[in-house]
Formats: structure tokens, C-alpha cells, sequence
């Protein structure tokens, strides 16, 4: 097993290996977490799937364990759900001394970490990913929250968990189109910060345990570098600025990690109209990358559809918009730019 300390405002463990659900409760009590009650919250397919094994878990390390089960898809991901939860928390008087468990995908995750962070102004919260794409990008850093009618992720909170457990084994028995999904945030983590380890994933040779190990690793730099986003840590939405709007374009029926995918090559596409990209072929290598783990490179959507789309993204700071932009196979860059050269670039892409 391996243990990754994520140094922020509140230090806290990742721990990747195997068989890590059934024994949940041990390595939760391990970490400090003396509450009586451990509040599992997924949604329905998930717990269907592992709920009673984390139950059994927490029960046999002396928590008392509760469930609330919310419909699975993005379309959930909203303040209805939140205060569903909120709601159930109440019933079961959680008070500040218990914890949640965030237990499935990044939407479980970015929900029950939202509403640990504004339950009786926080409480503590563990992350255990069912998912790659979880356990390698919104499990760990602590950002949570969920979707607006406007667009993804706006309105949130940065709350850190207090432990992320990502059992290897679940992940690598997940469905084809779920670990593909996944893939594409970990090949961004080649393309903005590791070179070499791009290079590992262009040619298929790493593993599930070196992928989440070598993501998180990464994650977690940066993240100690800059906890709240404000500088470093704004390259981790490379390819999400562009995703992000095919997604709500898609009517969220196009998955985060294709939207990430499909952002990432329109990202090379913007950097080489502009003259940013110096690496000749780099968009090539990507879609290479992409398509060996089942991905999409090909944008369904105009550049021009994308930027009006993208007019209310979280990455807009008034007359501006911070684009992550590549100059070559692990190196990429925050471009503040404004909206209006943005707009001019993206009608002829």
C-alpha cells in the first residue's frame, strides 16, 4: 500500500492499494477520526455495489454506521441533493464530533464533501473513490460543490477531506467506459506537469496502482503549492475551461472525461492558432494518447459554440478568462486572456 500526505491547511493521507473498502473502518480510526457515527453517502448504483461492505467495515472499527443513497448521474449533482442530505443529517443528528464518507464517483464525492463543508459550518469528511477518475482528480485538494442551470461547479466550497482511501482493486474492475473516463484527467497530469510519464502512458506501460499513484503524487504538489487555486493550481483545468462547456452544450449527456478529452485537443488547437504551442506534433501524440485509452479527440461543437458556452465558466474573472494552454509535452501555462481575443480565436476554430 502506498501513503501520499497531502500538505494544506489540513495535512491528510491518500492511501492506494488493494482490498482498502474492507477495511475502511481500521484505517479511518488510524487517521484520528474519533466520531461515533460515520454517515456513508453515495449514490444508488454504488451502494448497491459496496455499501455494505464499507458498512461492515465502519461497524467492525465501532462507528455506527447510516446511509442516504442519491440518484447516480450528473444531472443529481445540484443543491436539491445537498439539502436532501442535509436534511437526512438532521434526522440522524450528526453532530460535529461524526463524519461523512463520501463513497462512489466524483459526484459523490463533490456533494458530500459540499454538504460536510456547510453542515454546521463542517464537518469532517472522508473521500473513498469507487472510480479512476475520482480517485485520481476530485477526491484529493478538497475542492467540492455543485452544478448551477448556468453551468458546472458554481457554487462550491474548498473543504478537505480528512482521508482518501482509492482501493485499486475496485478500480480496476470497473467498466470499460468508466476507467477510460478516467484516463483522460490522469493523461493531463503528463501533459501540464510529467513529461516522462506522458510518454509511459502514450506506449500503455503503467499499471492502476503506478496511474493513481503518479496522479495523485502530482495533484499533490500542486496542491500544496496552492491550496485555493490561485495560481499553480489553476493548470490542473487543463482542458476543463473547453470540456466543461461541451459538457453543458452535450446536455451533460457527454461525460466528464470525454469532455476533458475533447477540451485538452481543443486546448492544442487554440495554443497552435495562436502561435503558444512549440512543440511541432504535440496534438497528434494527444490524440494518440486518447484514442489507445478509447477517448474522444474530434469537438462536436464549434470553437464559436464553445465560447458562448463558456461565458459563465468559474475560470472568468471579469472582462478576462484564465485559459491553460500547452507549450509542449509537460509543460502547460495559465494565459489570462481576454474575452474578447478569446472569442476572436475560437471563431475560426
Amino acid at each position: 500500500m502506498k501513503r501520499i500526505t497531502i500538505e494544506t491547511s489540513s495535512p491528510y493521507e491518500a492511501l492506494i492499494g488493494e482490498n482498502l473498502l474492507d477495511k475502511a473502518g481500521k484505517y479511518m480510526r488510524e487517521a484520528g477520526i474519533k466520531a461515533k457515527k460515520a454517515f456513508i453517502v453515495s449514490d444508488d448504483t454504488v451502494l448497491a455495489l459496496y455499501g455494505r461492505r464499507v458498512k461492515d467495515a465502519l461497524s467492525a472499527a465501532g462507528y455506527a454506521p447510516f446511509t442516504l443513497a442519491f440518484e447516480h448521474g450528473e444531472k443529481h449533482k445540484t443543491l436539491a441533493t445537498v439539502e436532501k442530505i442535509l436534511s437526512t443529517l438532521c434526522a440522524a443528528e450528526i453532530t460535529r464530533s461524526d463524519v461523512l464518507v463520501a463513497l462512489g464517483g466524483g459526484v459523490a464525492g463533490d456533494v458530500c464533501g459540499f454538504a460536510a463543508a456547510i453542515y454546521l459550518r463542517g464537518v469532517k469528511f472522508v473521500q473513498i473513490p469507487t472510480t479512476l477518475l475520482a480517485a485520481v482528480d476530485s477526491s484529493v485538494g478538497g475542492k467540492t460543490g455543485v452544478d448551477l442551470p448556468a453551468g458546472k461547479n458554481l457554487a462550491g466550497a474548498f473543504h478537505q477531506p480528512s482521508l482518501v482511501l482509492c482501493d485499486t482493486s475496485v478500480i480496476s474492475s470497473l467498466p470499460e467506459n468508466l476507467y477510460s473516463e478516467g484516463m483522460a484527467e490522469v493523461v493531463k497530469y503528463g501533459m501540464i506537469k510529467n513529461a516522462a510519464f506522458f510518454e509511459k502512458l502514450e506506449a500503455g506501460n503503467a499499471d492502476t496502482e503506478n496511474i493513481v499513484e503518479t496522479s495523485v503524487r502530482t495533484k499533490a504538489e500542486i496542491v500544496k503549492n496552492d491550496e485555493f487555486d490561485r495560481g499553480e493550481r489553476m493548470l490542473l483545468n487543463f482542458g476543463h475551461t473547453f470540456g466543461h462547456a461541451a459538457e453543458k452544450l452535450s446536455g451533460f449527456g457527454m461525460s466528464h472525461g470525454e469532455g476533458v478529452a475533447l477540451g485538452m485537443v481543443f486546448a492544442c488547437r487554440y495554443a497552435e492558432e495562436t502561435g503558444f504551442l512549440r512543440e511541432e506534433g504535440l496534438r497528434g501524440r494527444l490524440e494518440s494518447a486518447l484514442a489507445r485509452y478509447r477517448l474522444p479527440a474530434l469537438c462536436p461543437f464549434t470553437g464559436k459554440e464553445l465560447f458562448k458556452a463558456m461565458t459563465n465558466d468559474k475560470k472568468r474573472f471579469g472582462d478576462t478568462i484564465n485559459l491553460v494552454l500547452p507549450r509542449r509535452a509537460g509543460l502547460a501555462e495559465i494565459c489570462p486572456t481576454p474575452v474578447e481575443t478569446c472569442g476572436e480565436v475560437m471563431e475560426k476554430l
